[in-house]
């Protein structure tokens, strides 16, 4: 069932923050996953000679100090972000940590945010610091929100009557 705003109340800074803490435990493991993944290429890379490791500590040194290497590198975990927030954001409309805290992302019709909505969202959320803002605004609305032009809401609150 899809609420609007006049249904049910917007999702407070507490408790955005506690979504927040749970899915940064779950980008870590994912951000492992990937480096993991990652250094087992390179290292298999380096093995059949394909690549030289030669003036490079290790794997770890040649992914964090090799140009190309550590773009790829880069580039490769900050697509995992951006993948695992756009999948469970525009799918679901909840990430693990949404879920678990009971808030759902939406635009305000109910329906699902678009992949260009969650870029806009991740591009101005300054690394979740735009959850300040819901602590000033009445709405409990964050910067972030007000950007992408959608909202966050508690699926836990009771609606309001009407």
């Amino acid at each position: 069932m899809k609420h609007t705003l006049s249904d049910i109340q917007q999702a407070g800074f507490f408790k955005r923050a506690g979504a927040w803490l749970y899915d940064g435990f779950v980008i870590s493991a994912i951000l492992m996953l990937v480096g993991a993944i990652i250094m087992g290429i390179v290292s298999l890379l380096a093995y059949s000679q394909l690549i030289s490791l030669e003036g490079y500590a290790d794997t770890s040194a040649y992914l964090t100090m090799h140009p190309r290497a550590s773009l790829i590198y880069t580039a490769s975990l900050g697509t995992s972000i951006i993948g695992f927030y756009s999948y469970f954001w525009c799918t679901a409309g909840q990430t693990l940590g949404m879920r678990a805290w009971g808030l759902r992302l939406q635009n305000a019709d109910g329906s699902r945010i678009r992949f260009t909505q969650a870029l806009i969202r991740m591009g101005t959320s300054a690394f979740g610091l735009g959850n300040l803002m819901a602590l000033m605004t009445e709405k409990n609305r964050s910067f972030q929100d007000l950007m992408a032009e959608c909202e966050m809401v508690n699926l836990k609150s009771t609606p309001a009557k009407k």
